[in-house]
């Protein structure tokens, strides 16, 4: 069995976003706690902020994901890899950050979100140039 990993890059980035990921969900758990509310929301707004902030998180960072080790498959550049990686990382700590903080509008949310809408393109986009050029 070899030692060497096919995708090292993407390896780093998916064991981070799992570390956010359980992070989030504790914070979840926390809220359960705290609000006394085993399933559902209740009528918990904390608890229902942290379900968002950690479901949001898992909708978007598999899909990134995926397209990240393709391109890292692909012989996408280091250098490119880990800013998109990068990016979307801090991306998602902000906006777990904004929305953490209140269900309203405001800086960190949105430009979590936008910013996390960039890097998912620009993998797509990628991905899509790569197969023309196929």
């Amino acid at each position: 069995m070899s030692t060497s990993m096919a995708a090292p890059i993407t390896a780093l980035y998916a064991g981070l976003f799992g570390l956010l990921i359980v992070a989030l969900a504790a914070l979840v758990v926390r809220q359960r706690v705290k609000c006394r509310v085993n399933l559902g929301i209740g009528d918990a707004a904390p608890l229902e902020r942290a379900i968002r902030v950690h479901g949001n998180c898992v909708e978007y960072v598999p899909v990134a994901l995926l397209l990240l080790l393709i391109a890292e498959i692909n012989g996408g550049a280091a250098g490119m890899l880990h800013a998109y990686g990068a990016t979307l990382l801090a991306a998602r700590v902000l906006h777990a950050i904004g929305l953490s903080r209140t269900d309203k509008p405001n800086a960190c949310r949105f430009l979590g979100t936008v910013i996390t809408w960039l890097v998912v393109v620009g993998l797509a986009a990628g991905g899509l140039l790569g197969y023309a050029k196929g």
